[in-house]
């Protein structure tokens, strides 16, 4: 009589995951795919300026300028508004989450800026509210008086479907670097594989500003990016545009 032996699975191969965390993984993935029904392809963030006015020229400029917005300007802000937002919504302290919203909604640069992120923020809500509604998530929304910014309304939206701070954070990130990339590489232009040799550049710049905005309180909010904030203002006289920021 012939016996079998069955070799164990090495970790991580048995394709097993909880209920839960499975759930929160495909919400996540389809709240910030590049195809929820945010417009975020309308918008550069002031990078169609920079590209005219000669600071961004290729792959290596676009890298610079966007390592600079992510760690020392509106990506890292952005960030910390999330996880500020998350944590009301998590504790259900709807003062606080009030008034990271009026702050948040207030934090902008530009007249551009604010259509930006407070188009993106109100499609957001009113995608998910249609969609994806859950216990909770209409008394959030209804206790921020302000208008909902995009990084506060996937804070709160993230809370309240109890997706991890740290996943929704990162992912948050990543898809805010590949549409500024998606923005410069239509441009400048770049080929594909150079906009991908770019996010894989950026990736140490996304973790490590990820951790310094889960690990930051409103008090280290603040920006150093001035000629990003002109680009974003002088972006709503260019003469030609193919962006709305």
């Amino acid at each position: 009589m012939l016996m079998t032996t069955t070799r164990p699975e090495p970790p991580g191969l048995s394709g097993g995951m909880a209920a839960g965390e499975a759930a929160a993984l495909y919400r996540l993935m389809t709240f910030l795919s590049p195809a929820f029904p945010v417009g975020a392809f309308s918008y550069s963030s002031g990078i169609e300026w920079a590209v005219e006015a000669g600071d961004i020229v290729d792959m290596a400029s676009l890298g610079d300028w966007l390592a600079a917005m992510l760690g020392d300007g509106s990506g890292f802000c952005d960030g910390l508004f999330l996880c500020q937002a998350y944590r009301a919504v998590a504790v259900a302290d709807d003062r606080a989450l009030r008034e990271v919203a009026e702050l948040a909604a207030a934090f902008v640069p530009s007249r551009e800026r604010r259509l930006e992120t407070v188009a993106q923020g109100r499609a957001f809500i009113d995608t998910v509210s249609a969609a994806w509604s859950c216990d909770g998530l209409d008394q959030a929304i209804t206790c921020c008086e302000a208008p909902i910014v995009y990084p506060v309304a996937v804070g709160l939206v993230a809370a309240a479907h109890a997706i991890p701070l740290a996943a929704a954070l990162n992912a948050f990130l990543h898809a805010l670097v590949s549409n500024w990339i998606s923005a410069g590489g239509r441009l400048i232009p770049l080929g594909q594989t150079d906009c991908q040799r770019l996010l894989a550049m950026l990736e140490s710049v996304v973790m490590a500003t990820a951790q310094r905005a889960v690990a930051a309180t409103l008090d280290d909010l603040g920006t150093a990016t001035f000629r990003a904030d002109l680009a974003s203002l002088r972006h709503e006289t260019q003469y030609t545009r193919l962006f709305r920021s």
